[in-house]
């Protein structure tokens, strides 16, 4: 589709060129042709030239190449054509491009079969990288015929050189009504592009997306031309508005859009050297610094990504409203309207509510919020009209602060809300029509916001319409597998809209400078008491919004298997119906950050976190837990555990005598059983004892358990740690507990590559010969992995930031670690340990996409808090020295 803008860069005279070079020779000659006229073009591009010059530039270039190749080579020019397609065919070329060429012939010629082997060798030889084909008339048709791929190719054919009629032959064939027909290759082609989408997420709002084909990419803009070429005989945007199907001001932004996306590609294949669509993150950062920002409120990269995200966003909402009219002109051609009335405002029109004139939202601004009730709940509602999306647009500067206030509008918008029916779809319509973020602004700043980091999966404005729309699967039972106990909290919760409010607002104080907790709140409140909830319900989801990250903080970050970390996050949390809000919230706040950060063993944390707050608050919370009372049922049920496997009162208080207190307290009593039968088989006491078991034995569901009993070494924890990570698993958490005979009782929760429990019989019996065989005393070397940092992570810098606090109730120092994922890392903290005589009594691992945030509970070799700050400060310095200089090779 040309988008040509009025800006022209004069052609390249490549004879004046080449007699300008070296006469070396033909091959080396135009090389060095084309290398001098890419460094213009580069320059050219640096100075804020118009991308689409420069990409006519480079094809008509490459024009001349060919036809001086061919001509030199006195290549014949009958019976043969040579047709370039694809991009190249629309005369649009960036800097590593494939060059595709079809090659027609007009029957089997063996010298021009010679000569044209020698024609492509040449330029294979000249660096160029070429996709050909080479096809008789015939053939050519006959692909067409079978593959709409092929056709399309041969919609944008242009004849470089040789016999016009061959192209020609080609065009009538594939022109041909039977051979894809207009409602066929519609349909065809909207199928690719679902497909296309779905590889890439159905999202303008990746971490890392592909210019070319993500939602909203180039592909996207292609697709336009192709159909309106194919079915219309239309190839240029002036020719899509002079027939209505794009208003000047889409026209406008079709214009400039392609050609800031041809900017961003032209810069990925000018920076890395080679056909790159991909704006990863070292590239993002690149691009950011080519377009001028630079660091302030927001990271330049953060600047640079909005401002991408906001161009395919607007390119994506104009795909959507070209293809809804696309679909009315081919295949509702011909057919009689099918309409029912829904008011005086709307009606529904072959399934799409359609306004019924152009000023209805000037006469009724209401009905820019009504509409979308109507597309959710009314069940023969395929979606918005494409004109009525193109009013929607038109007429969304109505909503202002008069349209805000307005009663009758408030009540709209809850029952949105409120709606029982296609919510999430609705609210994500609201969003790309720019609905939403007119009716609260505060949303309005926050699309197409992105973080820069691999924790966060998608821009704030997406992120918070996921958590919406977990929220609403929760409630479906095709979700209670995997969600069983979040489904049956969500279903009891009195008013669900609630929830739906306060994901609305949980995050939207990002970006702003602050706490986005705090300032959310804020929003959040003045929000409710505008739209006439009750005190009680304002105070909620007030609440809810300040505190939406306090329970995954504590389920990942604290021992919540110590009953008073259960019960401090109770008195937090006051009540049964605050706990159920805040659990439904948080599960569908981390599944819609990132889809790789939700995994079993999260969702168990989360789980036994609120399974004992619940029994706390119904226990009452002026009844806390008498820890020695819980210490002795423990006891007491390993006891009966063991009671059945033969072991007597006696043999269990000798074995368990050097067992403190800490062990009853933190751990469950099959897991005591598991240890103490294995610990009384353990003949030889110099040789540790492995015993590792699966996520359906483990008595903490959904992982793979490590118990180590050995003698106690100060540097047992950086070497297991080490020999885990060669095994390809990750810590999650460790419990360690010192006997006072000496002995170590160690266990480490563990989960492979995926996120997943190992459960393979083999792999199990593999992890503990292995562990038995390098955690032997007369293994000394500790082997930290020297693997290499995956590269998304290699992207981002992040010094190591730590801090340490004394734990006066249980008696330990609390350090915390925040710091690039990197292979080694737990190894080398340990190896700090070493070096100044800590002892790890516990620690809690997290990994948040690029970085990590553990948290280590530690002693002296007396057992005792670090209380010296100088030392304490000593051992934070080495552990940020030795991650960060690691980082830095």
């Amino acid at each position: 589709m040309d988008t040509a803008v009025a800006e022209t860069i004069a052609p390249f005279d490549l004879h004046a060129i080449l007699k300008e070079g070296t006469q070396s020779g033909l091959i080396p000659e135009l090389r060095e042709a084309l290398q001098r006229v890419s460094e213009q073009l580069d320059n050219d591009f640096r100075e804020g030239r118009s991308a689409g010059e420069l990409l006519r530039a480079r094809a008509a270039l490459i024009d001349d190449v060919l036809r001086h190749a061919w001509e030199t080579l006195e290549l014949p020019e009958k019976r043969i054509a040579l047709v370039a397609v694809g991009g190249y065919g629309r005369g649009e070329l960036h800097p590593h491009s494939d060059i595709d060429l079809l090659i027609l012939r007009d029957g089997e010629n063996e010298e021009d079969s010679r000569s044209l082997e020698s024609f492509l060798t040449l330029l294979w030889d000249l660096g160029l990288q070429i996709g050909h084909s080479v096809r008789s008339v015939a053939e050519c048709i006959s692909q067409a015929l079978n593959d709409v791929t092929v056709l399309t190719n041969l919609i944008e054919a242009r004849l470089l050189l040789g016999e016009q009629r061959l192209l020609d032959a080609v065009a009538e064939g594939t022109q041909d009504t039977e051979m894809w027909a207009p409602d066929a290759f519609f349909s065809a082609k909207l199928t690719e592009q679902e497909a296309r989408h779905a590889k890439f997420g159905d999202t303008e709002y990746s971490l890392e997306p592909n210019v070319k084909g993500s939602p909203g990419g180039l592909r996207d803009l292609q697709l336009i031309g192709w159909l309106a070429q194919r079915h219309f005989g239309w190839s240029s945007v002036a020719e899509l508005t002079a027939n209505e199907f794009l208003t000047d001001a889409e026209a406008t932004t079709v214009i400039h859009g392609q050609e800031f996306m041809w900017r961003v590609r032209y810069a990925l294949h000018m920076i890395t050297g080679r056909e790159e669509d991909r704006l990863l993150f070292d590239h993002q950062r690149e691009l950011a610094r080519l377009w001028g920002f630079v660091d302030g409120d927001k990271l330049a990269v953060e600047q640079f990504m909005q401002l991408y995200y906001r161009w395919a966003l607007a390119l994506s909402q104009l795909n959507e409203v070209l293809m809804l009219s696309f679909d009315q002109a081919v295949l509702q051609a011909g057919t009689a309207d099918a309409v029912l009335d829904i008011n005086e405002w709307f009606e529904l029109r072959n399934g799409y509510i359609c306004a019924k004139r152009d000023t209805v939202f000037e006469e009724y601004p209401g009905a820019l919020l009504e509409v979308f009730l109507h597309a959710g709940n009314n069940p023969q509602a395929l979606g918005i009209a494409a004109e009525t999306i193109r009013l929607i647009r038109e007429h969304r500067h109505l909503i202002d602060d008069d349209f805000r206030r307005n009663d009758q509008n408030k009540q709209l918008f809850l029952e949105v809300l409120r709606s029982n029916n296609r919510l999430t779809r609705q609210l994500r319509r609201m969003s790309r029509y720019g609905i939403l973020g007119r009716y609260l602004p505060a949303y309005g700043q926050i699309v197409g916001q992105m973080q820069h980091d691999l924790f966060h999966s998608y821009t704030v404005d997406a992120h918070t319409l996921q958590v919406i729309e977990n929220i609403r699967r929760f409630l479906k039972p095709e979700n209670d597998e995997r969600f069983p106990v979040t489904s049956r909290v969500a279903r009891r919760l009195p008013k669900i809209e609630l929830l739906y409010i306060t994901g609305l607002f949980h995050d939207i104080g990002k970006g702003r400078g602050g706490d986005h907790s705090e300032l959310g709140a804020v929003d959040a409140r003045t929000f409710c008491e505008d739209h006439g909830l009750s005190r009680r319900d304002t105070n909620l989801v007030e609440w809810l919004v300040r505190n939406h990250l306090f329970m995954s903080a504590v389920s990942q970050r604290k021992d919540i298997s110590d009953p008073d970390v259960v019960q401090e996050f109770a008195e937090h949390v006051g009540d049964q119906n605050r706990l159920d809000y805040l659990f439904a919230l948080t599960v569908a706040d981390i599944n819609g950050t990132n889809p790789k950060l939700w995994n079993a063993w999260r969702g168990s944390l989360l789980r036994q976190l609120y399974t004992e707050s619940k029994r706390a608050l119904r226990r009452g919370l002026e009844n806390p837990v008498d820890k020695q009372d819980w210490i002795a049922e423990t006891r007491e049920a390993a006891a009966k555990i063991l009671e059945y496997r033969g072991f007597t009162e006696s043999e269990l208080s000798s074995l368990w005598q050097q067992r403190g207190e800490d062990y009853f307290l933190r751990e469950k009593a099959e897991d005591i059983a598991w240890h103490t039968e294995a610990i009384a088989d353990h003949q030889d006491q110099s040789q540790p004892l492995i015993l590792v078991r699966n996520g359906v034995e483990s008595s903490v569901a959904n992982t793979t358990q490590i118990f180590i009993y050995a003698s106690f070494d100060i540097g047992t924890f950086s070497r297991t740690c080490s020999r885990i990570e060669q095994l390809d698993l990750s810590v999650h958490d460790a419990r360690i507990y010192h006997g006072s005979d000496g002995m170590s009782l160690d266990t480490y929760f563990v989960l492979d590559s995926s996120g997943k429990a190992v459960e393979d019989a083999d792999r199990l019996r593999h992890i503990t010969t292995y562990l038995n065989e390098k955690l032997s005393p007369e293994t000394d070397s500790n082997a930290i992995s020297t693997r290499l940092t995956p590269r998304r992570v290699r992207s981002f810098r992040l010094d190591t930031e730590t801090s340490m606090r004394v734990d006066p109730a249980r008696e330990v120092s609390v350090l915390e670690v925040i710091s690039l994922d990197r292979p080694g890392l737990l190894a080398r903290i340990g190896e700090v340990f070493v070096e100044f005589g800590v002892i790890c009594e516990a620690a809690k691992i997290q990994t948040l996409g690029e970085r990590v945030e553990d948290v280590f509970f530690v002693t002296d070799t007396d057992r005792q808090p670090i209380a010296d700050e100088q030392l304490a400060e000593q051992i934070q310095s080495a552990i940020r020295d030795t991650l960060d200089s690691q980082e830095s090779h």
